[in-house]
């Protein structure tokens, strides 16, 4: 059973029933992952290249700031 990356519980995650493009969440910190890859499972975190462009944002007007 595959484990989440985040907190390393096990993902509730029945192989034979999820596709390619469907999103799943750890029951244990909710965070969310997309299925991008099927054999072998491969998860990617939904909403992973926002966050970096958020903290690009925020360095920005912190500098700004001071």
């Amino acid at each position: 059973m595959p484990s989440c990356p985040e907190c390393e519980s096990d993902l509730d995650i029945e192989l034979d029933e999820v596709e390619e493009g469907d999103v799943v969440a750890c029951d244990e910190c909710g965070t969310e992952y997309e299925v991008v890859g099927i054999e072998p499972l491969e998860l990617t975190r939904v909403g992973e290249e926002d966050d970096e462009d958020d903290d690009e944002y925020l360095d920005e007007d912190e500098e700004e700031e001071e």
